[in-house]
């Protein structure tokens, strides 16, 4: 398992609480402060149904790590691009 730090984008530094991990298996995962937000395996992506949406902040990150924006991201699970589900 390998864990990570997001980087911010305007200054290229480590953001705190925000990871990258990527597994064994090779499913990766951005995790924000304690709970699981996106699981990407096998070239899905899963979101938590909860916590995906949990805060801006989060919500911020997560759109960084997924390249797209919000409205990108709510057609996408409208779509069944996305899917949601329990992470945590």
């Amino acid at each position: 398992m390998k864990v990570t730090p997001m980087l911010s984008e305007r200054s290229g530094k480590a953001l705190p609480n925000q990871l990258v991990i990527t597994g064994d298996d090779g499913a990766e995962y951005f995790q924000s402060y304690k709970s699981i937000i996106v699981k990407k395996e096998n070239g899905k992506v899963y979101l938590d149904e909860y916590y995906y949406n949990y805060s801006i902040t989060t919500s911020r990150y997560r759109n960084q790590y997924l390249g797209c924006t919000t409205k990108e991201l709510k057609d996408r699970i409208k779509s069944g691009e996305y899917t949601l589900t329990n992470l945590n």
